[in-house]
């Protein structure tokens, strides 16, 4: 299924297990989201580069899923509303052994005062 209105494609599958701009930048995450229409993974805007509000300022899409174990939520920019969605291709979040913050080896030792 693929409804750019509602901006979800159940076909779309996760660029990464990681954000895609910070593993290329070597930069480090709070959590992370996965755009529900094209699959790209972005960090959470408590991350130091909010790369998923800011992929969707640059792509349009607007709706993100968590991409967090045990915490399935999706978020629509247009409405700044929470809601329960459908069910994404897997994987539906990033590996379990992968730290939160990550990735492993990028994370300062004060992170926590770097968070927005």
């Amino acid at each position: 299924m693929h409804d750019t209105e509602s901006g979800i494609d159940l076909d779309a599958e996760p660029s990464g297990e990681g954000c895609a701009e910070c593993l290329k930048a070597g930069g480090w995450w709070l959590h992370l989201r996965r755009c529900a229409q094209c699959g790209h993974i972005g960090c959470c805007d408590s991350s130091p580069s909010q790369h998923a509000t800011r992929h969707f300022r640059e792509t349009g899409h607007p709706v993100i899923a968590n991409f967090e174990p045990d915490d399935a939520w999706f978020y629509d920019y247009r409405s700044r509303r929470a809601f329960d969605g459908p069910t994404l291709k897997p994987p539906l979040f990033h590996p379990l052994d992968q730290p939160t913050p990550g990735p492993h080896g990028k994370v300062p030792r004060d992170w926590e005062d770097l968070l927005h």
